[in-house]
């Protein structure tokens, strides 16, 4: 007789369904919502500088219980609400981050109504594309899809209601990371070097000459190195120690007895800097390398890619609810899901039809075929990613893979149709940046309903948190992207003007019209901080170069007096400051596709690399990045990557001695050495509820927020002077006895012992 299979016995989540609390209160959502702006321009601020994103929704919670508790008592599902709406403002800035930089790159202007337009079309299509899937991919494969960041979180939220604390731990890196970013940051007070660096030129070889040496040392770095790990610090960094020890150094030698520019540089080589050089060579070998390495990553997750799809067909819908669902498992109705996707196709289309991008007007059946393939694209990748982030993690979800491969498809028709000039590449970079926001607010979506049905949340309401979570945090995710452009630009004289007619522009550049400011700060080619101001400037011509064999892609000023160029523009996203590495990924991808007018021999070599990367068996996507990157920053996150390993060291050595002191038989006495038991350690690793990553997550939201405050005052300034103010915020004059690279170099050690003490320090327990 057959042995019937056990019953699986049935998953209680921590708030039963019979029981009702406090859930979508207005606290919990106006919280949430000062929560999704504040980590959404801090994902902004992190993400184009460093390259990658860090999940918000465990310091949303962890703040969450204190703030709440500290107005009386809070419900479990209050919190659950309070991450839920504000982690949607960091999902849809990493898909924005990823993406619309390539409009700079592409040598349009960050336009603030479609960047608003963009995030929320994909933000919504994200959440309503997963309302469907919520009920397969969480509630039948809850044993299947452990979905990691919704399991912490959920850990952090019902450990909190058992009285357990975490947010002094947070909030004593906010404290500390902001005032150290005060006293650091050159756009506050700047009491010391923002980032030291060393330029080597030894012997009479000159030996590493067009290297350097040289780090940001700011707290979002060292936090963010933490989180992810010596590891993959580790190989971010040595991809920059290639490109700025190595490669840069190799350039200069081999190209220093040039009596020519090398293309596509446009000075000689002998006089580049090493940043010169690695905008003018590094950039383009860095792009060919992440594009390889993205299309790689997607190559790899193919069959999981395809598992998800086969599966997603075979069960969807194969278990219906019943027509009174209990309240955990109340989904918003399909009318809702539905119609608010028709009804975003359709705003995408009037959208399109009459918000064209300069110079690639279509019409309305171009644009009406634009919208579907957004659509089709959009639930194909919010399919795959909602799946796959159940596996792998947010963090390891391979989106911008699925947008270049939706970049690529588009382009192929674009290239097919004729449409190859600058402005379809920009329409281009329309249609997958949508798809790459859809996808990444999915990814976080289905995290967030995975804590909730695990806490026992109510899904309509969260599904409703999220929407809301997307409208508010995008008026301010486009505004940040903004300032940061414009706070980090810099006007620039030619070291040697360009004589050229407006009536026989070269090829590649472009007549943009008159220049609209009164006035701008010229600043030195060399790292002092001085500037001069140059007042009508509205006499000058804006011109745009992309894939000319004259002048470096960019925009400068023409001077009709003279007629030359005689300044750069040197915009904000894309400098060294603020690189934003995927949106040149994808620049690179359209411009190679539409204009075939790239470095090839660059990009190819690039490709190469990523091979020999991926034949060392390397995950050959982060050393690519930290390639692309300047070595500023990768230097400080592998600082934060030191910390965590010895840290991690630390908690083994410790555990080993709490495991022998209670167990002091198990020493062998021939050899001295302890025999393995079955005891467990009990601190043998970090977790991402540790009181370093906590500490951690306060520094990245303070180095964010305070970074984000110096951009505002350099934004400030800048206004001030083109209106022909003289506001400039109170900082300290380089002459200060501090301001020595050395000092800096202290501070910032200073600041990673903090980490290592404080991580190391436990939490208050929760009570039994």
């Amino acid at each position: 007789m057959a042995t019937a299979a056990p019953v699986k016995p049935a998953f209680k989540p921590f708030v039963p369904a019979t029981e009702s609390r406090p859930e979508l209160t207005v606290r919990a959502l106006l919280l949430g919502a000062v929560f999704g702006v504040l980590f959404g321009a801090v994902t902004v601020y992190v993400g184009t500088k460093a390259g990658l994103t860090v999940a918000a929704s465990i310091p949303i919670s962890v703040l969450s219980i204190s703030i709440l508790r500290a107005f009386g008592r809070a419900s479990i599902l209050e919190n659950n609400i309070v991450q839920t709406t504000g982690n949607a403002g960091q999902s849809i800035a990493s898909g924005v981050i990823f993406t619309l930089p390539a409009l700079v790159f592409l040598g349009f202007d960050l336009e603030a109504s479609r960047i608003f337009a963009l995030a929320l079309f994909g933000g919504w299509l994200g959440v309503l594309f997963m309302i469907p899937l919520r009920r397969q991919l969480i509630v039948e494969e809850h044993g299947t899809l452990i979905y990691p960041e919704g399991t912490a979180c959920a850990d952090v939220l019902m450990a909190g209601e058992r009285g357990g604390s975490f947010a002094s731990r947070v909030f004593l890196g906010l404290g500390i990371g902001g005032l150290y970013t005060l006293f650091q940051n050159d756009g506050l007070f700047a009491l010391w070097p923002g980032s030291p660096h060393y330029e080597p030129d030894l012997g009479s070889q000159h030996l590493l000459k067009g290297g350097s040496i040289r780090a940001d040392c700011t707290p979002e770095y060292l936090g963010v190195g933490y989180i992810i790990g010596v590891r993959v610090a580790a190989i971010m960094f040595a991809g920059g120690v290639f490109s700025w020890l190595v490669l840069m150094p190799a350039i200069h030698f081999f190209g220093s007895g040039l009596t020519h520019p090398l293309y596509p540089g446009t000075a000689l080589i002998k006089d580049m800097s090493p940043s010169d050089l690695w905008k003018a060579y590094v950039r383009p070998m860095g792009a060919g390398a992440v594009a390889a390495a993205g299309l790689i990553t997607l190559v790899r997750t193919l069959p999981t890619i395809v598992s998800a799809l086969t599966q997603g067909f075979k069960k969807g819908g194969s278990k219906i609810a019943a027509a009174i669902p209990s309240r955990t498992e109340h989904d918003l109705p399909p009318i809702v899901v539905y119609g608010g996707s028709a009804l975003l196709v359709v705003l995408m289309f009037l959208f399109l039809q009459f918000k064209p991008v300069p110079g690639a007007y279509v019409g309305p059946l171009a644009n009406l075929a634009a919208a579907l393939l957004i659509v089709v694209f959009g639930f194909l990748f919010v399919t795959v990613s909602a799946r796959i982030v159940g596996i792998v993690g947010s963090s390891s979800s391979p989106v911008s893979g699925m947008t270049i491969a939706t970049l690529m498809a588009t382009c192929a028709i674009f290239l097919v149709k004729g449409w190859t000039a600058p402005a379809f590449g920009a329409l281009a970079i329309t249609i997958g940046g949508v798809v790459c926001i859809a996808a990444s607010n999915a990814g976080d979506t289905s995290q967030d309903l995975k804590t909730g049905y695990l806490i026992g949340a109510t899904p309509w309401k969260q599904q409703l948190a999220l929407m809301i979570g997307v409208i508010v945090c995008i008026f301010f995710i486009g505004a940040t992207l903004n300032a940061m452009n414009r706070a980090y630009e810099q006007f620039q004289r030619m070291p040697h003007p360009v004589a050229l007619s407006l009536d026989q522009l070269p090829d590649g550049v472009q007549n943009k019209g008159q220049f609209n400011r009164d006035a701008v700060s010229l600043s030195s080619h060399t790292a002092d901080r001085g500037k001069e101001l140059l007042t009508g400037a509205r006499q000058y011509i804006l011109l745009n170069a992309i894939g000319s064999d004259t002048i470096d892609d960019g925009k400068y000023l023409y001077n009709p007096a003279t007629g030359q160029i005689e300044i750069q523009w040197i915009q904000g996203i894309g400098s060294e400051r603020a690189a934003a590495p995927q949106g040149r990924l994808m620049a690179t991808m359209i411009n190679g596709i539409l204009s075939r007018k790239l470095p090839w021999t660059l990009v190819l070599l690039g490709v190469a690399l990523v091979i020999v990367v991926e034949l060392l068996g390397v995950r050959s996507l982060t050393f690519a990045v930290g390639a692309y990157l300047s070595i500023a920053t990768t230097f400080a996150i592998f600082v934060g990557g030191v910390m965590r390993w010895m840290v991690d060291r630390a908690m083994i050595q410790h555990a080993e001695r709490a495991r022998l002191a209670a167990n002091p038989e198990v020493i062998d006495p021939d050899t001295g050495l302890p025999i393995p038991t079955s005891v467990t350690p009990a601190l043998d690793s970090e977790s991402e509820i540790s009181p370093g990553s906590l500490y951690a997550s306060g520094l990245i939201a303070a180095g964010g927020i305070v970074g984000l405050l110096g951009v505002c005052a350099q934004l400030a300034e800048s206004i001030s002077e083109e209106h022909g103010g003289h506001w400039k915020l109170f900082s300290f004059s380089p002459e200060n006895p501090m301001y020595h690279d050395w000092v800096s170099v202290i501070m910032f050690a200073l600041l990673a012992f903090s980490l290592y003490y404080f991580a190391r320090k436990p939490l208050s327990q929760p009570k039994a």
